[in-house]
């Protein structure tokens, strides 16, 4: 995880300029450099550098003696570099991943690079010899990336919004910041005056084109059959090769644990592949809740079942009411259900980053998108709309979940690593009919549940284990986190308060006390930017007013809980 920011046409000052690119510091605690383009007025680029791979030459605005022109900052992982490098003999100046993009960017332009690659990314790309600056984010936004672009000619990219905020105070109009859109890439104009123009904005779609000058082959060769058995080989397969591209680090790995069916299939087969792999070091297992929380307990079964170095971290709401500003802070967020979340993540990394030495981690985020997981799937109209729904959610990703595992991440200097956002494993998934897709027999994601049955992956009993909110899951059956959060914020936002809330906060106005806290706290760090959450996260089709599942009729916990 690393952060990235950059600014073209600007007539800030250098303190202004470094005082912004600081505020994202935490994404990268290795090493800072802030560079100026030489022969380039008011064009500077700032990276806080995370040391995954190539600890010697990985700094950035990465450049090659090949290609004198470009300057190139990037956070993510391109896990086909080594493909794409062999394909085309690419002569690589370092070993860094990133570099294949200024190999691809020379020989096909920057919308073919872009579909060659199969990763999580956001770069920023200048093209010095044609006064060009490239920018593009990955397909669900896993890697973050915000934007700001003035009508006369300022541009401004941060991978955190709040490296943003300090440069529109010194604007004479007012000037939004927005995130750059997931699977799109856009094309700048340098022009001699130093300002800035959009002058091509467009989707990619990573892992399916074949450039016009080879024949690599960029999309998995499986059976087109969809037979029951054939998917759920399929299945398998793409998912244990998503694991394992993954594993492309030079420092330690370690994985999220909550005990629910996602994380425990990734745990189980990091720790296969590990093995298999010949990695110097267990794979840790990282597991939050209370002593009595169904997460605890199911994370420890499954992390003696397949043998990690297992770490329980001790959560309380005393705790977690305290991370509170902290959390939003980083989130940049007042979604009521992406915050609640949050708090659990959020303190988790922290003691990995503080009591452990892994920094890539990997987790169980997309699947519940992907497969259908949420419990309101069971409701589902049709087939359909079930599907329609989940391709809705893959697109909101970046709005959710994925902001979440990356901002509480991140925030402590973690790598996020996440399996079933794969390219081809979702390509294949989202293309298999309809009716294979929705729950079945009374449960959520049958289908991805079924696949692994009878392997001895994980424990049947958490193979099968019905679907809980992480947030949910953190307190016991007997009274969940978000019910003691609204205990307390009872207090906290008196009645008149939240009958005027519509007045105080037109966008968006908040409905409950725990809702008007999260907008009070935004607005504290990010006045005025609540246009950054379009809407709430919220189950559908079932008349929902709370987004956790253990508000719907449909909930039903586990017997053993």
């Amino acid at each position: 995880m690393c952060g990235i920011w950059a600014l073209f046409g600007s007539d800030a000052c250098l303190s202004a300029q470094c005082t912004s690119a600081m505020k994202i510091a935490h994404r990268g605690p290795d090493a800072f450099r802030f560079e100026n383009v030489n022969g380039f007025t008011n064009c500077c680029f700032g990276f806080h550098r995370l040391a995954i791979v190539d600890q010697l030459y990985g700094m950035q605005p990465l450049r090659v003696k090949r290609f004198p022109f470009l300057w190139l900052c990037y956070n993510g992982e391109i896990y086909n570099h080594d493909t794409l490098k062999k394909q085309f003999e690419f002569e690589y100046q370092t070993k860094v991943d990133g570099e294949v993009l200024l190999h691809l960017y020379d020989r096909f332009g920057v919308q073919e690079m872009a579909s060659l690659l199969d990763g999580v990314f956001a770069f920023v790309l200048l093209d010095t010899a044609n006064r060009k600056v490239f920018v593009g984010r990955d397909t669900y936004g896993v890697r973050p990336l915000f934007k700001l672009l003035t009508d006369d000619g300022f541009l401004a990219l941060c991978s955190e919004a709040k490296g943003l905020t300090e440069i529109t105070h010194s604007m004479s109009t007012p000037a939004s910041i927005t995130p750059f859109l997931p699977g799109h890439f856009e094309a700048f104009d340098l022009k001699a005056s130093g300002k800035v123009e959009s002058i091509q904005h467009d989707r990619f779609h990573c892992c399916t084109q074949e450039p016009s000058h080879a024949t690599y082959d960029t999309v998995e060769r499986l059976p087109s059959s969809f037979d029951e058995e054939t998917v759920k080989s399929n299945i398998r397969t793409l998912f244990e090769n998503a694991v394992r591209k993954r594993l492309m680090a030079h420092r330690r790995i370690g994985c999220l644990l909550s005990g629910g069916l996602d994380s425990s299939l990734v745990a189980a087969t990091l720790v296969k592949l590990a093995k298999e792999e010949k990695l110097p070091y267990p794979i840790q297992t990282f597991a939050i809740g209370a002593e009595d929380s169904p997460d605890i307990m199911a994370a420890r079964k499954v992390a003696e079942h397949i043998g990690s170095e297992h770490h329980e971290v001790n959560f309380t709401t005393e705790e977690g009411i305290q991370a509170l500003e902290e959390v939003i802070f980083h989130l940049e967020t007042y979604d009521i259900t992406t915050v609640r979340a949050s708090v659990g993540m959020y303190l988790v990394s922290k003691y990995i980053r503080e009591k452990t030495d892994s920094v890539v981690v990997f987790s169980g985020e997309g699947s519940d998108e992907l497969t259908q997981g949420y419990i309101y799937f069971h409701k589902a109209p049709s087939p359909r709309a079930a599907a329609e729904d989940s391709v809705r959610l893959m697109k909101e990703l970046y709005l959710f979940d994925a902001l979440r595992a990356d901002r509480t991440t991140a925030a402590h200097g973690l790598e996020l690593r996440v399996p079933f956002l794969d390219h081809r494993f979702t390509a294949y998934y989202l293309s298999l009919p309809e009716e294979m897709r929705i729950p079945k027999q009374g449960v959520e994601k049958h289908l991805l549940r079924d696949s692994f049955k009878g392997l001895n992956l994980i424990p049947d009993e958490i193979l099968w284990r019905r679907k809980e909110a992480f947030s949910d899951g953190l307190t016991s059956i007997r009274k969940s986190w978000y019910t003691s959060l609204q205990e307390h914020l009872e207090a906290a936002v008196n009645d008149s308060q939240l009958e005027k809330a519509h007045k105080t906060f037109p966008h968006m106005p908040p409905q409950t006390k725990e809702a008007y806290h999260f907008r009070q706290v935004f607005e504290k760090h990010y006045p005025g930017r609540a246009a950054w959450l379009s809407h709430y996260w919220m189950p559908r089709w079932i008349g929902a007013t709370d987004p956790s599942a253990r508000t719907l009729a449909i909930y039903k916990p586990d017997k053993d809980q």
